[in-house]
């Protein structure tokens, strides 16, 4: 089969590969009908992520269809159409009990990263079972390839970790497709005021059509005082920095109000620097996360 593979910072090749097969009763093997690249993989290209090893097929997302089962599969058969979860998940150990699939002892984000992923015509999901979901005859599944991923992550790491309420005001540094899941799941809890900051004007307007009612173009750096202006000097209940970068992260220290929360959802390959001398006494709350996707059946 062809597929994407990783040769270490940089560089990458379209190239023959083997096809997977069953190697534990709890797989599945699916044919990929749609995928996607996510900003972590951009983040492997950048070597950020050491863990993934030179030969590796990246990607974590994807459709398809079950070409192979093993024999302990019981939720799924040869040609049911699936979502691929980017967390594989057992469903028995400590973690998974405690909804913490991102990570489970034998799973979490290993596709694409610890085992071959889905930018192939192929690929094995292990424990088939909790990590593909069902797709319904007839629904969109160029538009369901977003569940694999990116609107979980935007949701949970980025919705419900910075505990976003109705009448709250949110900035989401980083217009991206992440930023873009955090602008879509956010309006589930009626923020009065929702800014988007990046430098790049498309997807600034993009962010407009999606429900953002206040967007800012960094481009010349002045994005904090924008921010302080439009909230009277405040600064917002909630930052979502949603890039993977020192200066955003560090953005987000600056425009966050007094009892507000920082919501970190950005892969940093690279440390970043907490204000501790301006932040100790704000009673700010900073949350990070890997996405679990326990909130996929809610979004489908």
């Amino acid at each position: 089969m062809k597929a994407l593979v990783y040769h270490g910072p940089g560089k990458m090749a379209w190239e023959e590969k083997p096809n997977p097969g069953i190697i534990k009763p709890t797989d599945a093997v699916v044919k990929i009908l749609k995928t996607t690249i996510c900003g972590t993989d951009l983040h492997i290209m950048k070597g950020d992520l050491p863990d993934v090893t030179d030969g590796r097929i990246i990607g974590h997302e994807g459709v398809g269809i079950v070409e192979e089962i093993g024999t302990a599969v019981s939720t799924f058969k040869i040609g049911d159409h699936v979502i691929i979860s980017c967390i594989t998940s057992c469903g028995k150990c400590e973690y998974c009990k405690k909804g913490m699939y991102s990570h489970c002892i034998d799973g979490g984000w290993i596709l694409g990263n610890l085992i071959d992923g889905t930018q192939a015509e192929y690929v094995r999901i292990p424990y088939a079972d909790n990590s593909l979901y069902p797709i319904t005859e007839g629904a969109d599944e160029e538009a369901l390839v977003m569940l694999s991923d990116i609107l979980p992550t935007g949701f949970e790491c980025g919705v419900l970790n910075g505990q976003v309420k109705p009448g709250d005001t949110l900035a989401i540094v980083g217009a991206g497709p992440i930023g873009m899941a955090v602008l879509l799941t956010s309006q589930f809890y009626t923020p009065s005021e929702i800014i988007v900051i990046d430098t790049d004007k498309n997807r600034l307007a993009v962010a407009k059509t999606f429900g953002a009612t206040h967007t800012i173009d960094n481009t010349d750096g002045k994005a904090s005082e924008k921010v302080m202006e439009l909230t009277n000097g405040k600064g917002v209940d909630v930052a979502i920095e949603a890039v993977g970068a020192s200066a955003t992260f560090e953005l987000c220290e600056t425009i966050v109000a007094a009892g507000g929360h920082i919501a970190n959802i950005g892969v940093h390959g690279k440390s970043v620097t907490l204000h501790m001398e301006t932040l100790w006494s704000r009673n700010i709350t900073i949350t990070t996360r890997l996405v679990d996707t326990v909130t996929t059946p809610m979004l489908f």
